[in-house]
């Protein structure tokens, strides 16, 4: 089930995406066949019905999927080629690290360059999104927590990510974390393509078959220490190509089977 929050009636509204997405070519896609069932409520906490009433997908603002109630926990380099690109060692364990909530934009809607910055970066993730509460569970065990899957752009300050040695601003700042089109709760997340492109030119094209830690493991090794709970989001990490966006650019991140998820660039 392709679960997507849109604007309806002035008021932000759950829906079940259905339909086939056209190739996606570009950084574009064909979403002409895309059409929305609406829900009488929110799917994600408690049991929703069909209002019966179908909106054409092109025809409606997209919202995030969902804005985490609590967290965005993030994998640094999770990839060996994006570790390298940046010159960077490989992680022995898995390397977290925090996005707040106030970072969550959805499809569309402008990622902001703060003024303090003159060194943006895109990094297309594949974001994890908790069902339930998560506690100490072991990798055998991860899948059962997961919800759903969805498209991400871990957006970073580059520049001050060096300066500052921590990556809460670098990392947290609003607007740096996109996330979206819809989730989809009926996906194998084993090697499928993450990809980006800036102006239609393509920059990243990886696959999860490279993932250094696998999402089982990141599960196990985050619930150690942290508790999980429904609707945090888990982005999984970055294969190499990332780069300086500016304001005026269009940024997309495709993960296949998981739809396309488009922001422009503005200043902030």
């Amino acid at each position: 089930m392709r679960i997507v929050r849109f604007v309806h009636n002035d008021e932000p509204t759950y829906g079940v995406v259905e339909g086939e997405l056209g190739e996606i070519v570009d950084g574009r896609a064909d979403t002409s066949g895309l059409e929305i069932a609406v829900l009488d409520s929110d799917p994600f906490f408690s049991p929703a019905q069909s209002t019966g009433d179908r909106l054409t997908y092109d025809e409606v603002r997209l919202l995030a999927p969902i804005i985490p109630r609590s967290k965005i926990v993030c994998v640094g380099r999770n990839f060996a080629d994006h570790a390298a690109e940046l010159g960077n060692d490989v992680p022995v364990s898995p390397l977290t690290f925090f996005k707040p909530n106030t970072a969550v934009i959805g499809p569309g809607d402008p990622i902001r360059i703060p003024a303090i910055s003159e060194h943006v970066s895109y990094e297309a993730e594949l974001g994890v999104v908790i069902g339930r509460v998560a506690k100490q569970v072991s990798a055998e065990q991860a899948y059962d927590t997961v919800l759903g899957y969805l498209a991400g752009n871990d957006v970073t300050l580059r520049d001050i990510q060096d300066t500052d040695k921590q990556w809460s601003r670098a990392k947290g700042f609003d607007t740096s974390c996109p996330l979206g089109p819809w989730i989809e709760t009926d996906f194998d997340p084993e090697a499928v393509a993450i990809r980006s492109w800036v102006d239609g030119e393509q920059r990243q094209n990886g696959t999860t078959e490279d993932f250094i830690f696998d999402i089982p493991t990141l599960i196990e090794h985050i619930t150690e220490t942290i508790t999980l709970l429904p609707g945090d989001v888990i982005l999984t990490g970055t294969p190499a190509g990332v780069g300086k966006i500016e304001a005026g650019q269009h940024v997309s991140v495709a993960i296949e089977g998981l739809g396309l998820l488009e922001n422009p660039v503005m200043d902030a």
